[in-house]
């Protein structure tokens, strides 16, 4: 991952951007604590392919879209005809048995609040369905601090491709130098950085800070709570980063 977060920067010419304009935000392990659910959710829908995984295998999978994330448990002489049975019953299983455990990270809805206090726009850019980002935005209660939400179901490819990250700069009528992502995982630092976009990372969803800053992130924060204490020395506000 080395070469990622090596063309990551490239992309962004490390020159110094001043206060961004927008904060463009993962929200599984980012701004909720779901991603062991999600790979619990995918455990019980493989098993029921007789493809017997353990949770941590599939959690470190997790924040990808599933047509990313099948095909590595599933030979490609499988996949026509499992993807789309295997995908329905890994979102009935997660609707009906996990969702409801889903819950908001510390201070996610306080940092919204900060970043619209700054003039900061505040948008989410996630893999996930567009149903399942409406149930997110109810448990962390920003609907009425949200400017834009783009979802697996508004792009052709999900995380680890740009196409989410592209759509919302987009939808929000700005440039890639004038945003910053917030993400988890990996794939949301090569998706961003794909996108010219410069990621920050927290450790909520699992990775570690090493790995995250291998994969692109430009800095590291334990979690939303953290980032948002030290909010005045982040990427997010510091000049001439």
């Amino acid at each position: 991952m080395a070469g990622i977060r090596q063309a990551h920067l490239r992309s962004q010419g490390e020159c110094g951007v001043g206060m961004v304009k927008a904060v463009l935000c993962d929200i599984d392990g980012t701004l909720v604590d779901s991603n062991w659910l999600h790979a619990e959710a995918w455990q019980k829908a493989f098993a029921e392919m007789n493809i017997m995984l353990d949770r941590e295998t599939v959690r470190r999978q997790i924040g990808k879209g599933g047509d990313e994330l099948i095909p590595v448990f599933v030979p490609w002489w499988k996949r026509n005809a499992v993807e789309d049975p295997l995908k329905r019953y890994r979102e009935w299983i997660f609707r009906e048995d996990f969702l409801s455990r889903v819950k908001a990270l510390p201070k996610a809805r306080e940092f919204a609040g900060e970043l619209k206090r700054r003039g900061i726009r505040f948008a989410l850019a996630s893999s996930a369905k567009k149903k399942d980002i409406e149930d997110y935005k109810r448990i962390m209660q920003v609907e009425d601090m949200l400017d834009e939400a783009t979802s697996a179901d508004d792009v052709d490819r999900a995380k680890p491709h740009p196409d989410v990250f592209s759509a919302t700069l987009k939808r929000l009528g700005l440039e890639a130098k004038d945003c910053i992502a917030l993400g988890d995982t990996p794939y949301d630092a090569e998706a961003a950085g794909k996108a010219g976009v410069r990621t920050i990372g927290v450790e909520t969803g699992g990775w570690t800070h090493a790995e995250l800053m291998e994969a692109g992130c430009v800095e590291v924060y334990a979690s939303v709570a953290e980032l948002l204490e030290k909010i005045e020395q982040s990427a997010i506000v510091r000049e001439g980063f």
